[in-house]
């Protein structure tokens, strides 16, 4: 029975990799769409997130079957319902990767506001807290999701400099308004992107550790 289960649970962990690998190359091609200006790569977006919305609804059930035909316990019953909660983190990052598609369909119908320098950065640092977060959950790695969760400040306080500038294009010229507001938007997206890296992060280290460090990584 146990064999059996873990099994299971072993084929579960990889289809929720593939789910991140999809969840990640989604908010890497929106990016790439803003930066290159290509209509098609984001119009794309819209495929990339139903086949994520599908790996969700099919991890969730396999969860769901998993938890009532082996009514596993303690460390496996933590593990399965980590699985549930991740797959809808990685959801909702396939949601921002299309948010920022359709915010960068309407900037490609005006001219370039300015040179893209911290909206990119933000998207590597983003991407590379959601691998890490599901190498943290891979390995059991709890230093490596506290470092995920360090990161998180790395990305907003790229965010507050996005906003700050863009306010000051808006303050000078309110034709740039517009630009301004969806560039903005785009970069809260990518910070929800990290925020969601960062919730699983936080669940891996309870995991691992038994203890949380929601709201006082310092402390910790």
């Amino acid at each position: 029975m146990q064999r059996r289960f873990d099994e299971e649970l072993k084929t579960l962990k990889e289809r929720l990799l593939s789910m991140a690998g999809l969840a990640e190359q989604a908010v890497g091609k929106s990016v790439k769409a803003l930066v290159d200006r290509d209509p098609k790569l984001a119009g794309f977006l819209r495929n990339d997130d139903a086949a994520i919305n599908q790996l969700e609804v099919e991890i969730e059930e396999s969860c769901l079957s998993l938890m009532a035909r082996y009514q596993p316990e303690a460390k496996d019953l933590r593990m399965v319902a980590m699985i549930f909660k991740i797959v809808s983190d990685l959801e909702r990052v396939g949601d921002q990767a299309v948010n920022i598609s359709e915010r960068t369909l309407d900037l490609l119908k005006e001219p370039l506001l300015k040179p893209l320098i911290d909206i990119p950065k933000m998207a590597v640092l983003a991407q590379q807290m959601l691998k890490d977060s599901l190498d943290a959950f891979v390995n059991q790695n709890a230093e490596l999701a506290r470092e995920v969760c360090r990161r998180d400040d790395e990305v907003d306080h790229l965010n507050d400099e996005v906003y700050h500038e863009l306010l000051v294009y808006m303050a000078q010229d309110p034709k740039t308004i517009t630009r301004a507001m969806d560039l903005i938007l785009i970069g809260r997206h990518l910070e929800r992107v990290a925020d969601h890296a960062t919730n699983i992060a936080e669940d891996v280290y309870y995991l691992v550790k038994g203890t949380t460090i929601k709201h006082h990584l310092a402390g910790n």
